[in-house]
């Protein structure tokens, strides 16, 4: 089986994919990003995809417990809570390096002009790559 497949497979019961030939699986671009992570630790051996939707799971049921609405559109803000809770289980990083670089991102995209990439370079603080 294709490691998306079962990715997919393993999903389905908790946390199923959006698919839709009408709607782009992606809405943005750090959705695809956050998936394409999510792929890869899995591919480095760092979980399992039970273990994933399980996590995934959780995220979504946590969210939903705090009024979220469930329409679809918080789908990868959920994947994204998975993948952080997941990645600090597992010792590959802490809770205060997961919230210093997403100030560092939330003050590289308030300083990035508009229409332009935002680049972790952009964040003020910037120190070069921590």
């Amino acid at each position: 089986m294709k490691p998306l497949d079962a990715l997919a497979a393993a999903l389905e019961p908790v946390a199923p994919l959006p698919r839709s030939e009408a709607e782009p699986a992606f809405r943005e671009p750090w959705e695809a990003s956050v998936f394409a992570m999510t792929v890869a630790l899995h591919q480095r051996g760092l979980f399992t995809w039970s273990e994933w939707a399980e996590c995934l799971g959780g995220a979504i049921r946590a969210a939903q417990a705090a009024g979220d609405p469930d329409l679809g559109d918080t789908y990868y803000q959920h994947w994204l809570a998975a993948l952080e809770t997941m990645v600090a289980r597992k010792g590959v990083t802490g809770a205060e390096l997961l919230a210093q670089r997403k100030a560092a991102w939330d003050r590289a995209a308030h300083a990035t002009p508009h229409g332009q990439p935002i680049l972790l370079e952009n964040d003020p603080l910037f120190a070069g790559g921590t």
